[in-house]
């Protein structure tokens, strides 16, 4: 059967847990799960099961010796010195067993939802248990140990030989992603981030443009702490609308991390459940604009894994199969009642958030204006190009 949205998921991809402390919780991939089944918007046959990536298919990032310290370190058998090299072992990225294949299951459900597209099976596919846009080459960062989804997009370019486009709207810059690519122009990068001014990593300004032939094909839109809705969305829009517009892509890459909502407890950004409606509404078009409807969509950061993780994971897959309708209506009361008394706070009976959900930004004016100036600046070289072929 032709599906024309899949949803990668197994049980596989609860076993990445660093412990029961760390913010990175997968128990979030199981409420938003159930959230989407309660809603009757997922069903069995759209519910494709992950792969685990072989280290080969690893290899296409990873450097081979780092894939082994991981390896040793699930084991036990990884020195402190040694692991500390390869950024494992530190609390952004303990140590715990088994966790090459617990990575590499997440990294598989990737390249499962890039086969399903690629190969016709269907139009769409969503592996939220993905979006690890933190890993390097060799070495872990920031809760990330391999990177999905920078494998996933060199997978794209010597299985399907794809021009990718990439849309990360974390919270947090896509440095892994970013620098994976840096010298690569059949590969575009987006990334929607607060400031690492205030944020881990600290990168991600506007004139990180990519090196050598690929110059130009890296942007990012490091907007300000306290950033609320409307300045976020202009600056998606208009910055995703121009930048697909120029490279034209065979297939787009979204992460959807979903740490820029104000009650993420790890960041300073002022959204709320309105930018998770338009995200993946913008993605969906620019899919069938440019790419035959071509969308794989990963998951990502997003720290409030009861009132902000499954509402807007829900959203995606509702945009992605077209059931949006399904967010009209009160969020299940079942739902509610299955997961409040494993909460940690009180569960959100609508599907958007209060307009008094925090108190007013003083400096909402001067963050809106400075947003508008950082669009400019790395939108800058386009519509520079553009006027330049204008002329003639």
């Amino acid at each position: 059967m032709i599906n024309d949205s899949v949803f990668i998921f197994s049980e596989e991809q609860l076993k990445y847990k660093f412990n029961s402390n760390h913010p990175f919780n997968q128990l979030r991939l199981k409420i938003t799960l159930d959230l989407l089944k309660q809603l009757n918007a997922l069903s069995d046959h759209q519910i494709i099961q992950p792969r685990k990536a072989s280290d080969e298919e690893l290899q296409l990032i990873h450097d081979p010796r780092y894939i082994n310290a991981v390896k040793l370190a699930g084991l036990g058998q990884l020195s402190a010195e040694k692991a500390e090299n390869y950024g494992l072992g530190t609390d952004d990225t303990p140590i715990f067993p088994n966790m090459h294949d617990a990575s590499s299951w997440l990294v598989g459900g990737t390249l499962t939802a890039v086969d399903y597209v690629m190969t016709g099976k269907a139009k769409h596919a969503l592996n939220l248990g993905g979006g690890l846009h933190h890993g390097f080459k060799g070495k872990a960062s920031g809760f990330c140990v391999y990177n999905d989804s920078s494998v996933a997009i060199k997978y794209l370019q010597e299985k399907y030989h794809a021009r990718v486009l990439y849309v990360d709207t974390d919270a947090h810059h896509g440095d892994g992603v970013q620098w994976s690519f840096y010298d690569d122009p059949e590969v575009c990068t987006l990334s929607i981030h607060e400031t690492g001014r205030y944020l881990f990593p600290g990168t991600g300004n506007v004139n990180e443009r990519g090196h050598g032939k690929g110059y130009g094909f890296s942007f990012n839109i490091p907007v300000d702490a306290f950033t609320e809705d409307e300045s976020w969305l202009e600056a998606y829009t208009t910055s995703l609308t121009e930048v697909a517009a120029f490279f034209k892509p065979d297939v787009i890459v979204t992460q959807n991390g979903v740490d820029s909502h104000y009650l993420d407890p790890l960041t300073h950004l002022s959204a709320t459940m309105k930018i998770y409606r338009e995200i993946p509404k913008l993605a969906h078009r620019i899919a069938h604009q440019y790419c035959e409807g071509r969308w794989i969509a990963v998951g990502g950061g997003g720290y409030d894994i009861w009132r902000v993780v499954p509402r807007a994971w829900s959203l995606l897959w509702l945009e992605m199969t077209n059931n949006t309708e399904l967010s009209n209506d009160p969020l299940p009361l079942e739902w509610i009642q299955s997961w409040q008394s494993k909460a940690s706070v009180p569960l959100p009976k609508h599907w958007d958030d209060p307009s008094n959900l925090y108190p007013p930004i003083p400096r909402k004016a001067e963050i809106t204006e400075k947003n508008a100036q950082t669009v400019e600046k790395a939108l800058y070289p386009i519509r520079n190009h553009k006027k330049s072929i204008e002329k003639g």
